[in-house]
């Protein structure tokens, strides 16, 4: 993967992340329109985003599954306390890890922490690592490498 790709992953994760925080906060009743003018904002145009749109859109497909493992990985932790930001990271990471086998889990779970570095508070990077690293040793696959 060349520099400019690995950037504009990284951007697309990160509208990836902000849209979906949103998104849980208040859901639109038209999710196409919603889109056209998130993107519409944005810096790049919104092809630029195409990886970061594939995101959204799986994980608001698979959204109840990936709540169920959080559920099942966030021990003493009560699901409607963990903070939106950092549900939306683990669902974006989560959605990554059981759905995108063309990502290695451990770059999920690196970009995971980025994202919570840039968008939450200090404490947020060992719960959400806690949690990726649960669901990593549940997949049966090799962390590091994509399929």
């Amino acid at each position: 993967m060349s520099k400019a790709q690995f950037v504009q992953r990284k951007d697309g994760r990160a509208a990836a992340l902000q849209y979906l925080f949103a998104w849980s906060l208040n859901s639109p009743a038209n999710l196409a329109e919603d889109l056209r003018v998130f993107f519409e904002n944005l810096e790049h145009p919104r092809d630029y985003y195409a990886f970061g749109e594939e995101l959204i859109h799986g994980v608001i497909e698979h959204v109840a599954e990936i709540d169920a493992h959080i559920k099942g990985l966030a021990h003493n932790w009560e699901f409607d306390r963990i903070a939106r930001i950092d549900l939306a990271i683990l669902r974006l990471a989560i959605f990554e890890m059981k759905f995108r086998k063309d990502i290695p889990p451990v770059v999920s779970i690196n970009e995971a922490i980025d994202l919570s570095k840039q968008f939450s508070n200090a404490d947020a990077k060992r719960f959400i690592n806690g949690i990726l690293d649960r669901l990593k040793d549940q997949l049966g696959r090799d962390a590091r490498k994509a399929e």
